[in-house]
C-alpha cells in the first residue's frame, strides 16, 4: 500500500522560509520520478515541482521558480521541498505523490500558510 506522510508546514510570515517533507513506504520509491503538488482554498490542484528518479533533474512551476527547490534522498525514501522567500499566494496544503502527481494518489497534506 502506497503510503505518503507530508510534514514541516505552517504559518509563516511573507518572505519567510519552510521545509516540507514526505516520508514514502509500501512502493520502490526509487524508480519514481515524484511531485509536490498543491491545493489553495476555493481552487484545483496545481503542479509545483517535479524531481527525477536519481534525483538528477528537477522542474518547476514559474510560479515558484527561483524560490523552490525539490530534493529527495533515496536512501531514506525521503522527498523535500525547501521554500523561500514565500508568498501569500504560496498559501495552500501541499502534497507529495508520484509522477505525474496531479493524477496520482496523495497522503493527507500539510497546510502552508503565508500570512502578515
Amino acid at each position: 500500500e502506497v503510503q505518503l506522510v507530508e510534514s514541516g508546514g505552517g504559518l509563516v510570515q511573507p518572505g519567510g522560509s519552510l521545509r516540507l517533507s514526505c516520508a514514502a513506504s509500501g512502493f520502490a520509491f526509487t524508480i519514481y520520478a515524484m511531485d509536490w503538488v498543491r491545493q489553495a482554498p476555493g481552487k484545483g490542484l496545481e503542479w509545483v515541482s517535479t524531481i527525477t528518479r536519481g534525483g538528477t533533474s528537477t522542474t518547476y512551476a514559474d510560479s515558484v521558480k527561483g524560490r523552490f527547490t525539490i530534493s529527495r534522498d533515496n536512501a531514506k525514501n525521503m522527498l523535500y521541498l525547501q521554500m523561500n522567500n514565500l508568498k501569500l499566494e504560496d498559501t495552500a496544503v501541499y502534497y507529495c505523490a508520484k509522477y505525474p502527481g496531479v493524477y496520482s494518489p496523495r497522503g493527507q497534506g500539510t497546510q502552508v500558510t503565508v500570512s502578515s
